[in-house]
């Protein structure tokens, strides 16, 4: 595995406490069976709420003109697993992720969860370590790739399927909960989007509506939108 060091480099920021960096990097399944080793999970909680306010002020001076119907979609295309995976990937923090030989056997280091997790997690290290403003540096240089994207509002998947079922006459979008995982501070709703006619599929998200706008967002993928 590659040095605290590498990615200090990576991250342009170098900690005064790397014992915080070190649980940013412990995925759950690598303290199995150790009581007291501690995961990312609380960091990923904190990190998430960073990383919103980051990317809501970031919105808000870049857009003056926009109301909220104008920065909402664009905060939620910002601010979702599959940003912050593709951060994640920026940073190449897959290499640095602590996993159990199991998880890490089965792909772990490019799942996109985890990937997110450990995003989430290390903007919460810098955030503790540092405070707000290495948090945002962070934050803008990693996220630069992905700012381009909402320079229109994008649209919300939700009301995009909702508009393709009702061009199609189809019934209305129906979501489902499929499943609740992981700690009360930190859940994980996998939810369902169905519509007759057209297909199944699912999503998930820290919260039921960005689960089902990402179960909506792969369902019009399914019959080729991008949204």
């Amino acid at each position: 595995m590659a040095s605290i060091e590498a990615l200090e480099d990576r991250l342009g920021y170098s900690f005064a406490d790397r014992s915080i960096l070190h649980v940013a990097l412990t995925h759950t399944s690598a303290i199995d069976g150790k009581p007291n080793a501690a995961s990312n999970e609380r960091l990923e909680f904190l990190g998430d709420r960073v990383l919103g306010i980051v990317i809501a002020d970031w919105l808000y001076r870049r857009f003056p003109e926009a109301g909220e119907d104008g920065l909402a979609p664009r905060l939620n295309a910002l601010v979702n697993r599959n940003a912050c995976a593709r951060a994640a990937r920026a940073m190449g923090l897959g290499e640095f992720v602590r996993l159990s030989p199991s998880e890490e056997a089965s792909g772990g280091r490019q799942k996109e969860t985890i990937l997110a997790d450990a995003c989430e997690a290390v903007i919460a290290a810098v955030f503790l370590d540092g405070g707000l403003a290495p948090s945002r540096a962070l934050i803008e240089a990693v996220w630069a790739d992905q700012f381009g994207a909402v320079t229109h509002a994008p649209r919300d998947p939700k009301t995009a399927l909702q508009e393709l079922a009702a061009a199609q006459a189809r019934p209305m979008p129906v979501y489902t909960v499929l499943t609740r995982d992981g700690p009360d501070h930190a859940p994980r709703f996998t939810i369902e989007a169905h519509v007759p006619g057209i297909g199944r599929a699912t999503g998930d998200g820290a919260n039921k509506r960005d689960g089902e706008r990402e179960a909506a967002r792969a369902l019009l993928k399914q019959v080729g939108i991008d949204v």
